[in-house]
C-alpha cells in the first residue's frame, strides 16, 4: 500500500508540472512572484500594481525656428505600496547632447543643447534645476515630501530645447517638416521588480513607459497641418470646413480620401487662417504620444471595420511628399494591416481610434504613428509599415519594457510582419524575404555573441542584440505555433494578452501564460529557445533498415528544438515528406530516431528546415550507398 501511495504521488507530481523542467528566474524576478505582484498561473498576482500619470502638454513651434517651447503639467499617482521620496526623470531628448552616452558616434547636425528646464515646481514650491549638471536621460528629483502610497504629486514643468537637424527617430525632416518624440520630460516606471526604471536611453534601444492620460496642444503658424497620436478635439477650430468635413468622411470611408491634395495645400487655405492655431489632442491609457507638423505634405485618410462584433471602424491616415509614390498607398496599406491584424494574428481587434503614417526616416513606431522613410519598392514599403504597425500589440497594448526584454516586442512584430506577408504576397514569397532579412545573416554568422541566449537583458547586450530582439525569438513564436496548432496557440496567445494587455508583462509572465493557456507545461520549449545557447543545426546520423520500415537519426546539433520536413526519396522514386514540430525533441533534445513505416527502400532523406535555416546544410543529406 505504502509503495502504491508512493508512485500514486510521484504520477501526481508529473501529471501538476511539478516535476517538469522549471526556467531560470533572476532573484529580483523571483522577489516579485514571492511579493504575490506576479503569479505562477500567468495572471497578474493578487498584489498586482503600477502607476499612473495624467499629462497636460502645450508646446509651442514655428519652423524654420528649430526653437522647441513646452510647459505642461503632471499629475503622477503612486500606486505601489512604498513611500517615494524622489521621482526620476526621463529626459530623452538629452540624447543629442554632446558628450552624451551613445552607442555609435554622430555628426555635427545631430547635437544640440539638450533638453533645458526653465522652471520646474513640485506641489507648487520650486525646485533648483541646474541645466549644466542635469544633462542626462535620467535626472532625480527630490520631492518637497514623501509621496505616500495611492497619494498623488503635481508637477508643472517650463521647458526649451533646438530640435536636431538630423531626423532619425525625431528631429527635422526638411526646413518646415517636423517630427517630434520622447519631446517632454516624463516620469520613468517605477515597477514591483526593479524599481525606478534608470537605464540611459543610449540612442540603441527603445523605451519603457507607464499607461498614462495625455492632452497635447501643439500651436503652429497657420498653413501648418499636425497628425499626432490621440483623437483631434478641436478639427472645426484648426481646419477650414470643407478639409474638415473630408477628415470627417474619411472616418467611414474605405476609400482613400484626400483630406488635403498638394493643390489644396498651395492655396494655403486648408487650416484656418489665423496667425497661429492650437491643435489640441487627447489620449487615454497610452503609453507615450508622438507627432508631425508640416506646411507641405498631403494628407489621405481613410478607415476600416476592425471589431465585427461593435463594427467599430478605425481610422487610417498618411501624411507625406506628393512626389512619393510608396506613401500614395500607405491608407490602403495600412487599412490591411488593421483589418488583417485585428482578425487573423493576433486576432485582437485594433485597440486605438486611429494609425498615422509619416514620412520621415526612422522606420519606427510610436503609439497611433509611424515614421517609415521612402522607398520605390513599393512590395518592402508595405513590408515596414505592416512591421510598425504591428507594434501597436508589442509594445503599446501590452506595456513592454522594451529596453530590458526588446525579444518581447520586436519578435512579435517580426512575427507578425511574416503571417500578414504571406497573405499579401503567397508563402514562398514571405518565407523569402523573412529568410534573407531575419534569419540569413544570424544563422551563417558563428561569433559567441550571435549564441548569447535570448533571455539576457537586451540592455546588457551589444553585439548579438539584432537577432535575439528579432529573428530568434520570432523563430520561437513560429515553431510554437507549428507545434501547438493554430487554434490552441491563439488561445495561449490570448491568455497572455487578457492577462496582461494595459499592464508590463515580463518573460516569466509570457511563458506561465502560454502554458496555462495551452494547458501543458510549455518550460522543455521555452527553456531551448530562450535559456541556452542554441541555434539552428540538425543533422542525419544514420539511417537504417528496421522491422517494419526504415529508421533516421536526427541529431540536433545547435540544441534549439527546431521544427522541419524530412523529405524520402524510394528506390522506386516516389517521394514522401513526413513534418516534425518541435515536439520531436520534447523527450530528448540532443538526438531521436524517427520510425518511417514503409516496405519500400529508401534511395535518400533530406532534412528542410525552411525558414528555420540550418547552420550547416551540408549533414542535412544522406544517400544510400
Amino acid at each position: 500500500m505504502y509503495k502504491k501511495l508512493i508512485i500514486s504521488a510521484i504520477l501526481l507530481c508529473f501529471l501538476t508540472g511539478a516535476m517538469a523542467q522549471s526556467l531560470y528566474m533572476p532573484r529580483d524576478i523571483k522577489r516579485a512572484f514571492d511579493k504575490g505582484t506576479r503569479s505562477a498561473d500567468g495572471k497578474p498576482g493578487k498584489n498586482y500594481w503600477q502607476n499612473h500619470a495624467r499629462y497636460d502638454i502645450h508646446i509651442t513651434t514655428a519652423p524654420p525656428d528649430r526653437n522647441i517651447k513646452g510647459k505642461e503639467e503632471i499629475v503622477y499617482v503612486n500606486n505601489s505600496p512604498d513611500t517615494l521620496k524622489a521621482l526620476n526623470m526621463k529626459l530623452i531628448i538629452n540624447i543629442h547632447r554632446p558628450g552624451a552616452a551613445r552607442l555609435r558616434p554622430v555628426g555635427d547636425n545631430y547635437l544640440t543643447p539638450g533638453m533645458q528646464i526653465d522652471t520646474f515646481l513640485v506641489n507648487g514650491t520650486k525646485v533648483n534645476w541646474d541645466n549644466t549638471r542635469k544633462g542626462a536621460t535620467n535626472e532625480g528629483v527630490m520631492l518637497t515630501k514623501p509621496l505616500l502610497p495611492h497619494d498623488s504629486v503635481k508637477l508643472n514643468i517650463n521647458f526649451h530645447y533646438q530640435i536636431s537637424l538630423q531626423s532619425e527617430r525625431e528631429g527635422m525632416i526638411d526646413s518646415t517638416t517636423y517630427y517630434f518624440a520622447y519631446f517632454y520630460p516624463r516620469v520613468s516606471v517605477y515597477d514591483d521588480y526593479n524599481g525606478w526604471d534608470r537605464l540611459p536611453f543610449t540612442d540603441a534601444l527603445e523605451f519603457y513607459n507607464d499607461f498614462n492620460d495625455y492632452k497635447l496642444s501643439v500651436t503652429v503658424p497657420k498653413n501648418y497641418l499636425v497628425w499626432s497620436t490621440g483623437t483631434l478635439q478641436n478639427a472645426n477650430q484648426v481646419l477650414q470646413p470643407e478639409y474638415a468635413k473630408r477628415l470627417q468622411a474619411s472616418f467611414t470611408s474605405d476609400s482613400t480620401i484626400h483630406v488635403a491634395t498638394a493643390e489644396d495645400i498651395a492655396k494655403k487655405k486648408v487650416t484656418a487662417q489665423n496667425a497661429m492655431n492650437t491643435w489640441v489632442w487627447t489620449a487615454t491609457n497610452i503609453t507615450d504620444v508622438a507627432f508631425g507638423i508640416s506646411d507641405h505634405y498631403v494628407w489621405d485618410a481613410a478607415s476600416t471595420v476592425v471589431d465585427d462584433a461593435t463594427k467599430r471602424r478605425a481610422s487610417m491616415q498618411a501624411a507625406f511628399l506628393d512626389e512619393s509614390k510608396d506613401f500614395h498607398h500607405s491608407v490602403q496599406f495600412g487599412r490591411n494591416s488593421l483589418s488583417w491584424f485585428s482578425h487573423n494574428w493576433p486576432g485582437v481587434p485594433y485597440p486605438f481610434p486611429k494609425m498615422t503614417a509619416f514620412q520621415g526616416f526612422a522606420d519606427m513606431e510610436y503609439p497611433m504613428m509611424v515614421n517609415d522613410s521612402h522607398t520605390d519598392d513599393l512590395r518592402f514599403a508595405q513590408f515596414v509599415q505592416d512591421h510598425e504597425i504591428a507594434h501597436t500589440y508589442f509594445p503599446f497594448y501590452m506595456g513592454i519594457n522594451e529596453t530590458r526584454y526588446g525579444y518581447m516586442d520586436e519578435g512579435w512584430a517580426t512575427t507578425f510582419e511574416y503571417l500578414i506577408g504571406q497573405a499579401e504576397v503567397g508563402k514562398d514569397g514571405a518565407d523569402k524575404l523573412y529568410k534573407a532579412f531575419r534569419i540569413n545573416r544570424w544563422i551563417h554568422d558563428p561569433s559567441s555573441a550571435e549564441d548569447l541566449p535570448v533571455i539576457t537583458p537586451t540592455s546588457e547586450l551589444f553585439a548579438g542584440a539584432g537577432n535575439n530582439e528579432y529573428g530568434k525569438p520570432s523563430l520561437s513564436y513560429l515553431a510554437l505555433k507549428d507545434m501547438l496548432g493554430d487554434e490552441l496557440f491563439k488561445k495561449a496567445l490570448h491568455t497572455y494578452m487578457d492577462n496582461w494587455h494595459g499592464k508590463h508583462p515580463i518573460p516569466w509572465d509570457y511563458f506561465n501564460s502560454m502554458s496555462a493557456g495551452a494547458g501543458k507545461n510549455l518550460n522543455w520549449f521555452f527553456n531551448s529557445w530562450f535559456f541556452t545557447n542554441g541555434y539552428n543545426d540538425i543533422a542525419i546520423t544514420k539511417v537504417a533498415k528496421v522491422t517494419g520500415g526504415t529508421a533516421i537519426t536526427v541529431k540536433n546539433i545547435g540544441g534549439f528544438v527546431i521544427p522541419f520536413d524530412a523529405m524520402i526519396t524510394y528506390a522506386d522514386g516516389s517521394t514522401q515528406t513526413i513534418h516534425r514540430t518541435s515536439a520531436f525533441w520534447e523527450n530528448n533534445q540532443k538526438e531521436v530516431t524517427m520510425t518511417v513505416k514503409s516496405a519500400k527502400a529508401v534511395k535518400s532523406v533530406k532534412l528542410d528546415g525552411g525558414i528555420f535555416m540550418d547552420a550547416n546544410e551540408k549533414d542535412n543529406s544522406w544517400e544510400a550507398k
